[in-house]
């Protein structure tokens, strides 16, 4: 189980970038985010009507889902929105890679768990097959400092949504259920933006975007959300957030098909860092594999 929702995640969210570049037009970017997680929460709601699952949060919970909402469903992608207008994808899927180690020191800080050498070690080589990966945007200085500064504000904002995921599951709330209500959240908080600031309330009715926000909203929200954060409560936070070092592998090569994107060889040399990174944040400490077998009682 553990494996295929991995699996999903780095596959459906390995595919959101571009519709997310397609989201940019005449739409304001709190619309668009708004227009998405809205139509996100509708269906998961439906859901959970449906099967009978619809709890509504209490007491210190509700204020964890309050704040999941506005770092997850709000900020998040208002940060990433507005690095992409000033920022190459690729190189905000580089900064946004770093989600891993984001949140095994954050677990650090908050829980004062201790942080697993081989994920740090990990979590490093992937990052540092991605710089080789992406080199010609970085190289070409298609970045400013604005846009880097979006860039990890959003990640932080998702690391720290990672966590309050973790501790609403501790307290038997499933991911579907807060991630519902999370959406609500970011939706209304957007919403009241928009009016407030005397947005313009537009529509785009084109192909691009009506598909896109579709994606978006079912496969990147719905499902992408539900299977990921499903993953932080097995995994935890440090491990599950490894899926978003290797999501912009895929990325690529949906850029290779759709933007004409070029493999070089830096970039291969990059993929196999990647791929060696994912082994060892997974391997299992050098203690736990050696660790002798117990001795059976002695015979008396």
């Amino acid at each position: 189980m553990n494996a295929f929702l991995y699996l999903l995640v780095v596959l459906i969210w390995g595919t959101t970038w571009i519709a997310l570049k397609w989201q940019l037009g005449p739409v304001p970017i709190a619309l668009s985010i708004a227009y998405r997680f809205g139509l996100a929460a509708i269906v998961l709601f439906a859901w959970l009507a449906w099967r009978r699952q619809l709890v509504v949060p209490r007491g210190k919970a509700l204020t964890w889902v309050l704040a999941q909402g506005l770092c997850l469903f709000c900020l998040n992608f208002v940060c990433f929105l507005n690095a992409s207008q000033t920022v190459a994808s690729g190189l905000v899927a580089v900064v946004f890679s770093s989600a891993a180690l984001w949140n095994a020191l954050l677990a650090r800080v908050v829980h004062g768990r201790a942080i697993a050498p081989q994920v740090l070690a990990g979590g490093a080589l992937g990052l540092a097959g991605l710089m080789l990966l992406f080199w010609p945007e970085i190289r070409g200085g298609h970045a400013s400092a604005a846009g880097l500064a979006w860039a990890l504000g959003g990640t932080l904002c998702f690391s720290t949504g990672n966590l309050l995921s973790a501790a609403l599951q501790g307290q038997g709330l499933k991911p579907v259920q807060t991630n519902a209500w999370g959406m609500a959240v970011g939706t209304s908080l957007l919403t009241a933006y928009a009016l407030l600031a005397g947005v313009p309330f537009v529509f785009d009715a084109s192909a691009r975007y009506v598909g896109a926000l579709l994606y978006l909203a079912i496969p990147g929200s719905v499902i992408g959300f539900t299977a990921y954060l499903t993953l932080v409560g097995r995994l935890g936070p440090e491990r599950a957030a490894y899926s978003t070092v290797l999501f912009p592998v895929v990325a690529l090569n949906v850029s290779a098909w759709v933007e004409g994107y070029q493999w070089t060889a830096p970039a291969l040399v990059g993929l196999l860092l990647v791929m060696a990174g994912n082994v060892l944040v997974f391997r299992k400490p050098a203690a736990s594999r050696t660790a002798p077998s117990p001795r059976p009682p002695a015979r008396a």
